[in-house]
């Protein structure tokens, strides 16, 4: 039986791909049976021309026989298909204009939806690379209460690791990591690149072997402390240690340890990527016990330290909902047994903790950021183009069949069946679409690569031109495309008039206005004004977030860290570095004023508890962050203080403790009252009196978006042990500053130290980011579908007015002037493009519910944006509008009357 079907099979592909030789064949055999048949009938007495003619008739018909045998092979389809494709690239050749048109339109069309689907599928579909069985591997978030809001989060404690690891019962494998930028090699070699400290269980969620080497193993990744040991990507090992044979045993200074190389990853393997891909992975016990960042002799053991995430395999026949529920149990067994190591904390009853085992990917966690919700609506108005560029096609189609209606006519007229027409007639609209996918993957490759840019992070690996998600998302585009733009035409074809277009002759009859045409003309103009609506909000919320009052000034401000690198410092020696920094950095020219400080906004924030004689619980009444600065600080960073004092240099150790909180803190402790001079206790209740000095203006610390509670300053002088970093206040631009600043720190660093310099643009900018690209994409798209729309307008009013020839020579022989003339072509774009504005304006207030809360401080219903931009649409329609009208307006009407 199996062998039967198997000859069967390879019977039908020679059939197929050797055509030639199977005809041949076919032919030998049917020879050979006629000559059997003559043979038998000589050797009865008859001539040799008698039987062979006695043969053939009973024989039958030779052709006939043959057609019976290739329907045999089952290539009937096939060989029908071949036909129309071939029919449909003479058809395309003879009209290079026209295939050139739809061609470069479906490619902007499908290039543009192919440049996001590869953003899209990075950030919401596509699985790490190597990663085992993804659809059973989550990434682990806890959720907690605090003052009535959830809060969720995939960071958590090593410690808690470990209790969730040991008290769920739904995983087969569990794993930790954690990425970070650290400084890896040694002396000019060394460089900031992605550091992964992962458990020695990470590499097995992942089907990889290393390069060379191994990976470390569970011996290696124990408490308290792992051994030094590291695992270097393929592309670290190439680029930076030229692809060394012996790179084995050799020392490697990761951060201010050295670790000893035991291995090399495959190429391409980058665990699960971080905001660039890591060039070195470590034990994470190792880094935990070394890395001095709230960690301490206890952090194995303690839970005041979140700083990695957790991974973790299903079990066969495990659902998500399943682990979760596992997750939340073993979470609340955690939480208890935190609260009995360190009471004080929320119960159980209050805190409500909850697991949720989630994707892998973090955009489609709970914590979705707004570029992930941008990249998805991008997505939708991607295709909008695609349908504006599908009808602009199938507008330029329809006219195409309406100019051949007598050839389609005259063939269906000659046997021709509407079936075999309707399917040649697509496949020449999904050659179109083929041939346009090509030229869209070509596009994609450039455009996708800008896009990639904005929307990805630096290192993001990106979909190659042959990857098969790329093309399968590419041929189904142009099955799309296609499909719908081969709609009208062969609507069209199904009931045509065979008898006025065989009659019609040379003159392809009286003007008649095309419904379907209109239609698809309209629909181009509704969804470029929703595009141009949704630019002309993002654009204006860019504007209102850039022109937001921070509470500091950004443009003129660089912020300097120091990286130690081993070097070891006392606290003092670490004040007294601080200094000499600041008094070099202010002696500089170009330079203003430079100070100390702690936290940096939307980088880092410290709070402390507060404790304020006649309030029971300062938590209650808000967020506050704690800022410790000296006494330069807020003329260094422009924040204004409205009453009272700053910190003064006289405000050092030994003296009363002072403090500073902003507006909105003032009004939530003390409402209706002075705050000037009132006392508060910071870190403890028995703590002595920090003495409110002055009031400041309210600043943006963590979020553009949403008001925050408020922030409280201390005397940085006034603390011991703390951390610091420098801000500089330059003249004018920051950023031109930026190297010579470095240039003149660096030497007072000591042994491996070094100082990193970064304007404070550079920080603050990735968070307009949303705003940015959302005015940015929609802008472009919008543009190209105005582009698009206009020449559709174009397009269908010149083909109106080349119809209708013989009626304006007509009207300009009875007396119609020029501007008679103008008014009537370009009152029908106008008319066109009103019907359009109003039902896309429509659309657009609809989908604005679903937008706004992308938007900044802008409703989606503005008037005057849908005013404008209904106005930029009415304008392009009466200007695409006014060529053809010119042209019609030239009419010679003996000439035109005379052709007709």
């Amino acid at each position: 039986m199996l062998s039967e079907l198997w000859s069967d099979i390879r019977y039908r592909a020679r059939a197929l791909f050797r055509r030639a030789e199977v005809e041949r064949e076919l032919d030998q055999e049917m020879e050979f049976h006629l000559q059997r048949e003559a043979e038998r009938h000589a050797r009865a007495g008859l001539s040799p021309q008698e039987a062979r003619w006695k043969a053939q008739a009973e024989f039958g018909g030779v052709d006939q026989m043959k057609e019976e045998s290739r329907d045999g092979w089952g290539l009937a389809l096939i060989d029908g298909a071949m036909q129309d494709l071939r029919y449909a690239i003479r058809s395309l050749r003879r009209s290079p204009g026209f295939t050139g048109a739809v061609v470069l339109t479906l490619g902007l069309g499908i290039g543009a939806n192919v440049a996001m689907f590869g953003v899209v599928d990075r950030l919401l579909f596509r699985p790490p690379p190597f990663l085992h069985d993804a659809g059973r591997v989550n990434r682990v978030y806890l959720t907690y209460s605090y003052r009535g809001k959830d809060y969720t989060n995939s960071s958590i404690e090593y410690t808690r690791y470990l209790d969730l690891a040991r008290w769920t019962h739904s995983f087969s494998s569990v794993a930790a990591f954690d990425q970070r930028t650290m400084a890896v090699g040694s002396g000019t070699d060394a460089r900031e690149v992605g550091v992964q400290s992962v458990s020695a269980s990470y590499f097995g969620l992942f089907d990889v072997t290393p390069e060379l080497g191994r990976f470390f193993q569970s011996s290696e990744d124990t408490v308290p402390v792992g051994a030094a040991v590291a695992v270097i990507s393929d592309a670290y090992w190439r680029t930076s240690l030229g692809a060394r044979p012996d790179v084995l045993g050799l020392p490697l200074q990761v951060g201010s340890a050295s670790y000893t190389i035991i291995g090399v990853a495959p190429r391409g393997f980058v665990g699960v990527p971080g905001d660039e891909a890591p060039a070195v992975f470590i034990p994470i016990t190792t880094f935990a016990a070394g890395a001095g960042i709230g960690a301490a002799d206890d952090w194995f053991t303690r839970y005041h330290w979140s700083w990695m995430q957790m991974l973790a395999r299903r079990k066969p026949g495990v659902t998500v909902s399943q682990a979760s529920a596992d997750l939340t149990e073993a979470y609340l067994r955690s939480w208890n047994t935190e609260l009995a190591l360190e009471p004080g904390g929320q119960p159980a009853a209050v805190g409500r903790p909850r697991g949720l085992a989630a994707p892998v990917l973090e955009e489609r966690g709970p914590n979705q950021t707004t570029v992930a919700k941008v990249a998805a609506w991008t997505s939708g108005v991607a295709f909008i183009v695609l349908l504006i560029a599908c009808a602009n096609v199938a507008n330029l189609l329809l006219a195409r069949a309406l100019r051949r209606r007598r050839e389609i006519a005259l063939r269906l007229a000659l046997g021709v069946s509407r079936r075999r027409l309707i399917t040649q007639l697509l496949t020449e609209t999904l050659l179109l679409g083929g041939i346009g996918a090509v030229a869209g993957l070509l596009l994609s490759q450039w455009v996708g690569a800008v896009v990639r840019t904005l929307f990805l992070p630096p290192g993001a690996a990106s979909a190659s031109l042959l990857d098969p998600r790329t093309l399968a998302f590419a041929a189904g585009a142009a099955i799309v495309a296609g499909g719908l733009t081969g709609l009208a035409p062969i609507f069209q074809a199904r009931h045509p008039d065979l008898v006025g277009a065989l009659k019609a002759g040379a003159r392809e009859g009286t003007y008649r206005h095309s419904r379907t045409r209109t239609l698809l003309l309209l629909t181009q103009g509704a969804l470029s004004l929703v595009l141009l609506v949704g630019a002309g909000l993002f654009v204006k919320s860019l504007r209102r977030v850039e022109a937001l009052r921070l509470g500091y000034d950004v443009d003129p401000l660089l912020y300097v860290d120091t990286r130690y690198r081993g070097t070891r410092l006392s606290a003092d020696q670490r004040t007294a570095l601080m200094l000499r920094l600041q008094q070099a950095a202010q002696a500089l020219p170009g330079i203003e004023v430079a100070s100390r400080a702690v936290t940096v906004p939307f980088s880092t924030e410290e709070m402390q508890g507060l404790f304020v004689p006649g309030i029971d619980s300062v938590d209650r009444l808000g967020r506050f962050t704690l800022q410790m600065a000296s006494a330069e600080y807020f003329q260094a960073m422009g924040t204004r203080i409205v009453r009272g004092r700053g910190i003064a240099t006289a405000d050092r150790a030994g003296t009363p403790g002072v403090i500073l909180v902003s507006e909105s803190m003032a009004h939530a402790l003390w409402p209706n009252q002075d705050p000037l001079g009132k006392c508060i206790k910071v870190g403890a209740d028995t703590a002595p009196c920090s003495t409110v000095i002055g009031v400041t203006e309210d600043i943006r610390q963590s979020s553009l978006s949403e008001k925050e509670g408020g922030q409280y300053y201390l005397a940085l002088d006034q603390m011991t042990g703390q951390n610091q970093g420098l801000y500089i206040r330059a003249r004018g631009d920051a950023a031109s500053q930026r190297d010579v600043v470095r240039r003149a720190l660096q030497p007072l660093m000591p042994g491996a130290a070094y100082v990193t310099v970064t304007p404070m643009r550079e920080i603050i900018d990735p968070n307009l980011k949303s705003w940015r690209l959302g005015a940015t994409m929609f802008l472009v798209f919008g543009g190209l579908a105005l582009v698009l729309a206009a020449i559709g307008l174009y397009s269908v009013i010149a083909y109106d007015v080349a119809q209708r020839t013989h009626e304006l020579g007509v009207r300009i022989a009875l007396g119609a002037r020029l501007a008679d003339v103008l008014r009537l072509v370009v009152g029908d774009g106008v008319r066109f493009a009103v019907i359009g504005v109003g039902a896309g304006g429509v659309i657009a207030l609809l989908a604005g519910r679903w937008i706004e809360p992308l938007l900044f401080e802008v409703s989606a219903n503005d008037p005057v944006i849908y005013g404008t931009v209904a106005a930029v649409l009415l304008a392009v329609a009466a200007l695409a509008s006014m060529v053809p009208a010119l042209r019609a307006a030239k009419v010679n009407p003996s000439t035109a009357l005379r052709g007709e």
